[in-house]
């Protein structure tokens, strides 16, 4: 294998949850599969504990990004330490992905676009227009977008539009 051409994978670690997560986030992301489904067998019971048939794996792909679930019972929880973030043009898209993957989760919302999903996965929800607006030359129009998104909870690009040009 060439270092170059790596894959990177990432890895999520659930409790029981793995094929659940996996259908969850595949209905959500347009380009989108499971790729495999490996189960527990009885070889190994007394380090891993599983019932032989039991999900070990799911294996899926978003948007072409590989991923793996792995049921690795409840010693790990996810935190808000390690986000996915998707890079949304419109407004409908943003909207579209925090409402999906608000779905079932904390009500509580987290500030400046991120969003908690039922599995306790974290992820950012952010217009790509932001970026633009936050790295602008003209620092006055940047820091009026930056505190703008620092006071929202999903974030609304008329909104961000109105404090980087004044008008709010």
């Amino acid at each position: 294998m060439s270092f170059d051409k790596l894959q990177i994978t990432t890895c999520l670690w659930f409790d029981g949850q793995a094929e659940d997560a996996a259908n969850f986030y595949v209905s959500i992301f347009k380009k989108s599969k499971i790729t495999h489904i490996q189960r527990y067998t009885d070889a190994g019971k007394e380090h891993h504990g599983h019932e032989a048939g039991t999900v070990l794996v799911a294996e899926f792909e978003l948007n072409g990004h590989r991923f793996v679930g792995l049921n690795g019972g409840p010693q790990f929880k996810h935190s808000p330490a390690v986000s996915f973030m998707i890079n949304c043009d419109t407004q409908e898209e943003v909207d579209y992905y925090w409402d999906k993957l608000k779905e079932g989760g904390p009500e509580e919302a987290q500030q400046c676009g991120w969003v908690t999903d039922k599995f306790g996965v974290s992820w950012q929800v952010v217009p790509k227009v932001l970026y633009e607006m936050m790295s602008h030359p003209d620092k006055e129009k940047a820091n009026r977008a930056t505190v703008a998104m620092m006071h929202m909870k999903k974030l609304e690009i008329e909104g961000l539009q109105k404090a980087f040009d004044g008008t709010a």
